[in-house]
């Protein structure tokens, strides 16, 4: 199962259970040092510069991203 194919099953997972899981993730991380974290985090946005890039994601602004927000927890 790839990364992807994980997170969409994981999406579909209530909301106590999705927090329960990200819980038990972020705790698998704490042996990881600043440096390492450091790397994923630059990982992760070059990964994302690269979907945004390509097409197959797109980005939107701060503000509207909020707003949304916002408008969900109504």
């Amino acid at each position: 199962m790839s990364v992807e194919e994980l997170k969409e099953e994981a999406l579909r997972l209530g909301p106590e259970a999705r927090a329960y899981l990200a819980r038990e993730l972020v705790a698998s991380l704490e042996g990881i040092s600043e440096t390492e974290i450091e790397g994923l985090w630059i990982d992760e946005a070059m990964r994302r510069d690269k979907s945004i890039d390509n097409g197959s994601a797109r980005a939107y602004a701060a503000d509207e991203v909020l707003a949304r927000a916002r408008a969900r927890r109504t």
